[in-house]
């Protein structure tokens, strides 16, 4: 007859026997309450932050009983990014983004906390009498009450500990998601039970097999290597609650990690990071060992190791005595996988190092992973083998528990795309809306500064792109065709109803209508914005502007309105508007009861000089566009004033168009988002005549669902003017940075200027300091009032590089190929892509 081997089922042995209320209980009646753990963000903690954490747990900690475990468990499972491609009316721009970015690996990282009420005696129990050696489990009668309740009593206060820190969030796991809500044959959400015996996070409701072979364990094709820091002599000389990393710091800034994060989210291969903390009797711990200490004392004239073993004993209890800490027993393992057995031994090699940076000694148990894994199971930290811990304290434990977690994208409809600094994974982030409603900030004003070729212009395309799609008002002010591209694609996919380009060139002149409007409304600051910029063609900055003067121009343009919507075969421009004030205002004027003297308003000197905007004058092209263009409804504006902003004639009335065109759009366009982005132009913006626009601008935009954003490159400029710190620093409470190498000895001042903490200088001055090279990208700084900020990177398509390259041999290309299309920009883009992905 041939022998069969019969294998065991997992009902048989498994340890846990109900769920209920969200609490697991196990069929050794111990009973536990799992938590989902809501960790900081990487590279966003400072060393003080992590003491404070730190300090958190072991005040939490405190108020536990005896014979409780603590069971952290990190889950770092490799996913893919899926792309979102489904959602409607998705542009050419956006939808090739998320191809760029389709099937990219990251490491998901999930976080739980169990919590555990066990005995005296499960706390003793070792190996030989776990769950998995016994042929079947007899469910044990809970009987201490009054134990449970002041479990479950201290379980409570240790939540809100935890909450209170305003690092670290615990949230109840409740039943359903423990057991989950699967039925046969049904696909619902699975269990956290469930994930576990499937090495997952997904929603798998299918288990696998488990094999548990001689020095190797597998859970369906998954072979495990686990690595384990179960004994002091593996444990390093000294903990620390974070550590320096080297390669994101400076000899002028410092940036932090848990002492842990190496086996974290620095470990860059699927892994479970288990740590357990095991609360026994504190007291007979220490007579415990004062008495090993007595029989090492009389045993050491035999043994130097024992001599040496009693002074560590003696050591450990001084220690808890002098500092009244607690003892407490210990273990750490890192339990990794992969189904390639080749790949195993990378894997193997991988943890091994991880735990070397953390001056740990790498352990490989193969004898103990079928135990340990077992161990791990949620709410069965009771069936943990004793002989694998070890004693320490309370506060040296806890430097072993992952602090930090990989970015997270923000919870909000609206926001732009960035990309996480480490893992490359796509993230959606709001740096307008959510931030406003919890206050972390009280407008959305932006303040962007990044030397030249820091990518400066390539952020801030990525950033109106995204803006614009989502339903906002654009209008850009810009000195190098840096938005040329983005624009122009705009303009042929709206078919020239959107995507306007104002520029100046010899062969086509930059040309407006100030006095047309689709539907011949002028309001108040319409009107006022007219009769300013007749006042600036009239006068120079040196003259002084009469209220008499003021007020007749004012009228004029009043009566001229009239006369436009009564009589629509008038066209509004500024030709029949000089037409009006010479044949028809001026004699209204000298037909008045009460004259006004040519010394109060010289109409003739107003005419006169006027006379070179009107027809056949030197700049009759500047006020008298044929192209019957409403700015108020077109939502992407570029205002390309690079040719013009050292002309004394044309730049006053460009710059005063440029102010009127978004002012009305911010009065008149309600509840519709209106950016307004000014690159190196605020430099000339900022003469005596625009600085009382821009600090109007700047400090009455967010009242009207608006933002303006300031970009420049130059330190100096920032330093040097009064009207950069004023009215634009001051009122930007979202501040955004790039490459500041260039700027590391005059960082002082930039720190000082913008108002940074440390944190935050350290943040930048570690961007582009560990690029991926395997990856195209800049990082970028985006700090939220001083109260949020992370360096992110800005990656894309080559579809969107193509758009928004200010490379002028790479625009040309692709200008030309879109003449060979005719006109088709966004094929051209396209073909150009394919060509040089290949």
């Amino acid at each position: 007859m041939r022998n069969t081997a019969k294998a065991a089922t997992l009902e048989s042995k498994f340890p846990l026997l109900t769920v209920e209320d969200g609490y697991i209980l196990s069929k050794d009646a111990d009973l536990s309450v799992a938590y989902r753990v809501e960790l900081p963000e990487l590279f966003t903690v400072t060393s003080a932050e992590y003491e404070a954490m730190h300090s958190a747990w072991l005040k939490a900690i405190k108020v536990l009983p005896n014979y409780s475990i603590v069971h952290r468990q990190d889950w770092f499972v490799e996913e893919k990014y899926k792309p979102e491609l489904d959602k409607e009316d998705i542009s050419f721009l956006s939808r090739s983004f998320e191809r760029h970015f389709n099937e990219r690996p990251y490491l998901n990282h999930t976080s739980y906390l169990f919590l555990t009420k066990t005995t005296k005696d499960r706390a003793r129990q070792q190996s030989n009498f776990n769950a998995l050696t016994r042929g079947f489990i007899i469910p044990k009668e809970m009987q201490d009450r009054e134990a449970i309740q002041k479990f479950i009593e201290a379980v409570g206060q240790f939540e809100r500990i935890i909450n209170d820190s305003g690092f670290i969030r615990l949230t109840r796991i409740t039943t359903d998601e423990i057991v989950g809500t699967a039925l046969p044959g049904d696909t619902g959400a699975a269990g956290i039970v469930e994930k576990y015996f499937s090495l997952s996070q997904s929603d798998t409701t299918c288990l696998q097999d488990i094999t548990l072979g001689a020095g190797e364990m597998k859970v369906g094709d998954n072979y495990l290597c686990l690595h384990t820091l179960s004994d002091t002599e593996d444990l390093p000389g000294k903990v620390n609650t974070d550590t320096r990393y080297e390669r994101l710091s400076t000899d002028r800034s410092d940036c932090r990690l848990s002492f842990a994060a190496p086996v974290g989210v620095l470990l860059s291969c699927n892994h479970v990071v288990n740590q357990y903390i095991f609360i026994d009797d504190h007291t007979e711990n220490l007579k415990r060992f004062e008495k090993q200490a007595r029989n090492m004392h009389s045993l050491s004239r035999y043994s130097r190791s024992n001599q040496i073993n009693k002074e560590w004993i003696e050591d450990y209890l001084n220690e808890a005595h002098s500092y009244g800490l607690t003892s407490v027993r210990c273990h750490v393992n890192v339990m990794a996988w992969s189904e390639d057995k080749e790949e195993l031994g990378r894997v193997k090699n991988d943890v091994g190092s991880q735990l070397a940076l953390m001056e740990c000694k790498p352990r490989h148990n193969t004898v103990d992973t079928p135990t340990l894994f077992w161990a791990g199971i949620p709410g069965n930290a009771g069936d943990f083998p004793a002989e694998e811990s070890f004693y320490t304290f309370i506060e040296q434990a806890l430097c072993f528990f992952v602090a930090e977690t990989n970015y997270r994208s923000s919870l909000s409809p609206f926001g732009i795309k960035m990309v996480d600094r480490l893992t490359g994974k796509p993230l959606h982030l709001d740096i307008s809306d959510l931030p406003m409603k919890k206050g972390i900030i009280t407008n959305r004003n932006k303040f962007v500064l990044g030397p030249s070729g820091s990518g400066k212009s390539f952020f801030m395309n990525h950033l109106v792109r995204q803006y614009y799609e989502q339903g906002a008002h654009v209008v850009l002010v810009d000195t190098g065709n840096s938005y040329q591209g983005l624009c122009e694609l705009i303009h042929r996919k709206t078919k020239g109803e959107d995507g306007i380009y104002f520029t100046y060139t010899e062969e086509n002149p930059i040309s407006f209508n100030p006095f047309y409007t689709d539907d011949y409304l002028f309001d108040v600051e319409k009107q006022d914005s007219i009769k300013t910029l007749l006042l600036t063609l009239w006068k120079s900055e040196a003259d002084v502007i009469t209220k008499t003067e003021s007020g007749e121009v004012g009228s004029a343009v009043s009566d001229y309105i009239r006369l436009i919507r009564g009589d629509r075969s008038v066209r509004p421009c500024f030709d029949t508007f000089y037409e009006f004030m010479r044949d028809v205002y001026r004699r209204e004027l000298d037909s008045r009861e009460i004259k006004v003297s040519r010394e109060d308003f010289n109409i003739d000197n107003l005419l006169t000089t006027l006379r070179q905007y009107y027809r056949g004058g030197r700049f009759d092209f500047l006020l008298n566009s044929d192209k019957e263009l409403d700015l108020l409804n077109k939502r992407f504006i570029v205002f390309e004033i690079d040719q013009i902003k050292d002309n004394r004639d044309l730049f006053p009335v460009v710059t005063i168009i440029i102010m009127e065109a978004f002012i009305s759009k911010m009065r008149r366009l309600k509840g519709i988002r209106k950016q307004f982005i000014c690159e190196e132009a605020w430099k000339a913006l900022s003469s005596p005549n625009m600085a009382s626009y821009l600090k109007y601008l700047y400090k009455t935009v967010r009242k009207f669902f608006g933002e303006a954003i300031v970009v420049t490159q130059e330190v100096d400029d920032i330093i040097s003017s009064p009207l950069v710190k004023d009215a634009i620093i001051n009122n930007s409470d979202c501040k955004i940075l790039l490459d500041q190498r260039k700027y590391m000895n005059k960082f002082d001042a930039i720190q000082s200027m913008l108002g940074l903490t440390d944190k935050e200088r350290a943040q930048i001055l570690s961007i582009n300091m560990s690029n991926n090279p395997n990856r195209k990208y800049k990082e970028v700084w985006i700090g939220l009032g001083g109260v949020q900020s992370a360096v992110y990177a800005t990656e894309v398509s080559m579809c969107e590089y193509l758009t928004y390259t200010t490379e002028e041999t790479e625009k040309l290309e692709v200008m030309r190929l879109a003449e060979k299309l005719d006109g088709d920009i966004e094929m051209a883009i396209k073909q150009l892509a394919e060509s040089k992905q290949e």
